[in-house]
C-alpha cells in the first residue's frame, strides 16, 4: 500500500437508483450528479436520502442500478457487474459518532489505517497530519482525555492520513460550538487545497451550508430539488419544499393582482384578509395563484409609520407576541396574516415593544420570493 498525493484532481460521478422498503414507508433514492474537488453540501430533512447516498458511495449499501466512479476509477457499475469492496474504494468516511478506538492513543488511532506501511513511513505521515490539524500535543492522549473538538480533529486526521480520493462527512461537527467548528472547517479547507478531492458533507444546519459549501444539493425524498451556489439555492428557492428546508419562516398563498412589466415588479394580494405586496416580476398572469416566502430576518419593524424609504412594502399590523430565543427575539405580528419577525434584544428594548401594540412592517420587494407549490 502506498500513500501518495493525487496526480490529478479527482472527480466523483454518481448515477444511482435504490429502493428501500420498511413497514412504515417505501423510499426510492434516484439521482445523478458530478462532484468536483471541493466541498459539496448535501442538505435536506431527515429521511431525504443523504446518509443512504454516502453509504452507497462508501460501499456499505449497494444501489439497485447505476454507476459510481471516482478519479476515473469505477467503484460500482450494475451494467458490467462491478461492485468494489469498501476497503478497496479508497473512500474516507467520518460519522457523527467518530468511532475512535477508546483504548488507543491519538497516534495509534491515526496510524490504524497505515498498518501495511513501514513504521518509519507511518510516523512520517502521522506527524504531518498531526501538524495539519494542530493536534501534535495530543499524540499520546486517549479519546477520553481530550475535548470534543479535539476528538473531531483526531477522527478527521485518522481518515485523511490515508489520502482518500473522496471524503464523506455525515454531520461531523453537529455537536460542536461555533468557534470550534469554524477552526476545524478552516483546517479542512487548507487540507483540501493541497489534496483536491471531492468532499460530500451532510448537514441539517443552514449556517454550515453558507460557511462550508461552494455548492449545495438539496435532497427531498431521494431526489435533488436544488443544486447550485448556496446563496442562489437557499435565498431564492423556487419550490415551497425548498423554502421550508431553507428556513423561510413566512410562506403565504397569494394571487397576482397586477403586473408592472415596465417596473419589473408585480402586485400580489395575500389570500384572506392579507395585505398587498410588491414582488419581483416573474412569468405569470393576473389571477395566478402562487406562494410567497419571506424570511423573518428580512422584515424590519417600526413603531410609527415610516416615511422616505425605498422599500415598497409598508404594512400596518398589531403585535401578537414576543418570545426570546437565545440572542434573537421572535415577534409575531397580525397584519391580516400572522407574520414572524426576528429582532435583536437591543431593538426590542429600544422600541419598548409590547403585545397589542400597533406596528408597521417594512419588506423590500426583493425579499419576497415567489414560488409555485
Amino acid at each position: 500500500m502506498e500513500i501518495t498525493h493525487h496526480a490529478m484532481d479527482a472527480i466523483l460521478e454518481i448515477r444511482i437508483s435504490k429502493q428501500l422498503a420498511s413497514e412504515k414507508q417505501f423510499f426510492k433514492l434516484e439521482l445523478a450528479f458530478t462532484a468536483q474537488p471541493g466541498i459539496s453540501i448535501l442538505f435536506g430533512a431527515s429521511g431525504a436520502g443523504k446518509t443512504t447516498l454516502l453509504d452507497c458511495v462508501a460501499g456499505l449499501k449497494t444501489p439497485d442500478s447505476g454507476r459510481i466512479a471516482a478519479g476515473g476509477k469505477t467503484l460500482f457499475d450494475s451494467g458490467i457487474n462491478i461492485n468494489l469492496a469498501t476497503q478497496r474504494r479508497k473512500i474516507g468516511y467520518v460519522l457523527q459518532d467518530l468511532a475512535l478506538f477508546p483504548h488507543l492513543t491519538t497516534e495509534q488511532n491515526i496510524c490504524y489505517g497505515l498498518s501495511k506501511l513501514p513504521a518509519a513511513k507511518q510516523q512520517h505521515l502521522c506527524t504531518a497530519i498531526l501538524g495539519s490539524f494542530r493536534i501534535a500535543h495530543l499524540r499520546k492522549r486517549k479519546p477520553r482525555e481530550i475535548s470534543g473538538g479535539e476528538r473531531q480533529r483526531v477522527a478527521l486526521a485518522r481518515t485523511l492520513v490515508t489520502n482518500p480520493c473522496v471524503l464523506l462527512l455525515d454531520e461531523p461537527l453537529a455537536a460542536l460550538d461555533a468557534p470550534t467548528k469554524s477552526k476545524i472547517i478552516e483546517d479542512l479547507r487548507a487540507w483540501n487545497e493541497a489534496h483536491r478531492v471531492p468532499i460530500l458533507y451532510v448537514t441539517h444546519s443552514h449556517d454550515e451550508v453558507f460557511a462550508l459549501g461552494e455548492r449545495v444539493l438539496v435532497l427531498e425524498q431521494g431526489q435533488i430539488l436544488g443544486d447550485g451556489v448556496p446563496h442562489q439555492v437557499m435565498r431564492a428557492p423556487h419550490l415551497e419544499t425548498m423554502a421550508n428546508l431553507a428556513g423561510f419562516e413566512n410562506i403565504f398563498d397569494v394571487v397576482v393582482a397586477t403586473v408592472h412589466e415596465d417596473r419589473g415588479t408585480m402586485t400580489c394580494r395575500l389570500t384572506g384578509n392579507g395585505p398587498e405586496l410588491e414582488t419581483p416580476l416573474m412569468k405569470t398572469t393576473v389571477g395566478a395563484a402562487l406562494r410567497v416566502g419571506i424570511q423573518a430576518g428580512d422584515v424590519l419593524l417600526a413603531t410609527s409609520h415610516p416615511e422616505g424609504l425605498s422599500a415598497r412594502n409598508i404594512i400596518a399590523g398589531k403585535m401578537v407576541s414576543l418570545r426570546q430565543r437565545d440572542v434573537i427575539v421572535v415577534a409575531k405580528v397580525n397584519c391580516g396574516v400572522e407574520m414572524e419577525v426576528h429582532l435583536t434584544l437591543a431593538a426590542r428594548d429600544t422600541l419598548h415593544l409590547q403585545p397589542e401594540q400597533p406596528v408597521w412592517l417594512i419588506v423590500k420587494t426583493h425579499s419576497c420570493h415567489l414560488m409555485r407549490s
